[in-house]
């Protein structure tokens, strides 16, 4: 049986930022949406979903927690910017996924990016406004890629971080995991 792997903070105490992390395909951003359906905080921020065309991935998109979608990344836009086959579009990410961060910390006691990754990470106004996140006094729940990148494991070793490794087979006790997190920081906020 796998555990959870997790990087709990020296002082053992209830971190103020819950990063998830793992494989492509673990259920990170399912994992999030569930658990913050649950959840009696207020939240803002955005998650990324697939977009298939018959049941072949074809790009993602953004969706705000209080309803706006873009194009993040697709094969069949124009974009200088590109990540494996996906070009990316960094306005859209822009306009759309970096705005609900930037009014979430206004207004939200939790702040939800879905994800800190390669297509996201090539925006610096996105790098900038995940830093205003990680230090402006709001709880962060995120998921992170976890192949090494000088910015993202600049991130996953902020002392207010908690990591924890999601994989096919820890899902139920990673929920677990968000919820309790999610319900020390609702009795905080």
């Amino acid at each position: 049986m796998l555990r959870i792997k997790l990087e709990v903070n020296k002082e053992d105490k209830v971190s103020q930022h819950l990063l998830l992390t793992g494989k492509p395909g673990t259920g990170k951003t399912n994992l999030i949406k569930e658990a913050i359906a649950k959840a009696k905080i207020k939240a803002g921020g955005f998650y990324t979903e697939e977009i298939r065309s018959s049941g072949i991935r074809q790009g993602f998109k953004i969706i705000t927690l209080d309803g706006k979608e873009a194009i993040l990344a697709h094969v069949n836009i124009s974009s200088p910017f590109q990540v494996s086959k996906y070009k990316v579009d960094v306005d859209n990410l822009n306009k759309v996924g970096v705005s609900a961060i930037q009014r979430a910390l206004q207004e939200c006691d939790l702040i939800i990016i879905d994800e800190i990754g390669k297509m996201e990470l090539l925006s610096p106004q996105f790098r900038e406004t995940v830093w205003q996140a990680i230090n402006g006094g709001k709880k962060v729940l995120a998921t992170i890629m976890l192949n090494p990148n000088p910015f993202a494991d600049e991130i996953k070793h902020h002392p207010e971080v908690k990591v924890l490794l999601v994989t096919r087979d820890n899902r139920k006790q990673a929920l677990a995991e968000i919820q309790s997190w999610l319900v020390e920081n609702e009795s905080r906020a």
